[in-house]
């Protein structure tokens, strides 16, 4: 996996965590910095954390199932894309409270890095030259959710949920591309 690649991906996985941030925006009243960062620091902290706990737990078992790795990697990406790209479609549930407190906030970062932890067992089976950038990787998910993340809180904050389909579902696009492409590798189709 490419720099590149790896900053597609984590735009890409803090995808799900901007929306929800949208929408976080719209609902708090009066919006600082503080606030947004606190939002961006949730969810950047699960979206690094998950993937290494997905990655710690695929590589416990990738010597059992190398042979197959490719299509396990494809397989998790495209159903985190294609879930992203459904939800991208479906209407907004209910409205979020302005709260940011520990059991709030929790709940949300815990939900919008699930697909994270998903890739990160991908990355098990994924080729990273030198094999040490798989631990970098997750830290540009996380700088790169943060951002994103204190972003959103003030974008939703001025025009509310506007752009939360739309990053959705470039997301998932994104996601299942990547999976593709592990798979063409894995199937030496490409290089």
């Amino acid at each position: 996996m490419s720099i590149f690649e790896a900053i597609l991906l984590a735009v890409s996985l803090s995808m799900d965590a901007f929306a929800v941030a949208l929408c976080k925006g719209l609902a708090i009243k009066k919006i600082n910095f503080k606030k947004c960062l606190i939002v961006g620091a949730w969810f950047g902290s699960f979206q690094a954390l998950m993937p290494l706990a997905g990655y710690l737990l695929g590589s416990t078992f990738a010597d059992k199932i190398t042979a197959v790795s490719h299509w396990i990697a494809f397989v998790l990406l495209a159903i985190i894309g294609g879930n992203m790209i459904k939800e991208s479609f479906e209407k907004c549930e209910k409205p979020l409270d302005d709260s940011l407190g520990f059991k709030t906030m929790i709940v949300m970062a815990i939900a919008t890095s699930i697909d994270a932890l998903a890739a990160g067992v991908g990355f098990a089976f994924t080729e990273f030259n030198p094999p040490w950038f798989v631990y970098i990787t997750f830290v540009l998910i996380g700088i790169i959710t943060l951002s994103l993340s204190a972003i959103g809180v003030k974008i939703g904050n001025i025009f509310g949920t506007k752009f939360k389909t739309k990053a959705e579902l470039a997301g998932g696009i994104i996601l299942i591309l990547l999976g593709v492409k592990i798979l063409l590798e894995g199937l030496e189709i490409i290089k």
